[in-house]
């Protein structure tokens, strides 16, 4: 199975995740989020697969996504907008991701974190 980690090494839950998946012996791809962050279409793809909504992928608590006052803006935006604002910065994406054949998950809740390798 593919597995794609995406996270920012700085990141404390992301931090805890990886160390979660290592103790847990779960074969991953590692990807660091501002290095490389996610395209338009990836975004389009994983919103589509995991089932949350759009504003699920938005890191709310970031300094960036404060700065900005996206709490504000985002609701004026269409979702073609948010996409695009998110995949021009990965500090707005909502982190850690795991990307996998069959789901997607965002953000690190370990009771939802189960995986056969």
């Amino acid at each position: 199975m593919n597995r794609l980690f995406i996270e920012y090494p700085k990141c404390s839950t992301c931090r805890k995740a990886k160390k979660y998946l290592e103790e847990h012996q779960v074969a991953f791809e590692d990807r660091h989020i501002i290095e490389n962050n996610p395209t338009a279409e990836e975004l389009k793809e994983w919103i589509s697969r995991s089932g949350l909504p759009l504003k699920k992928f938005f890191n709310t608590s970031g300094k960036k996504y404060k700065e900005m006052e996206l709490k504000n803006k985002l609701p004026e935006m269409n979702e073609e907008e948010q996409i695009a604002l998110l995949a021009s910065d990965g500090m707005l994406v909502k982190r850690p991701i795991i990307v996998e054949d069959d789901r997607v998950l965002v953000g690190f809740k370990e009771a939802e974190w189960t995986f056969e390798n």
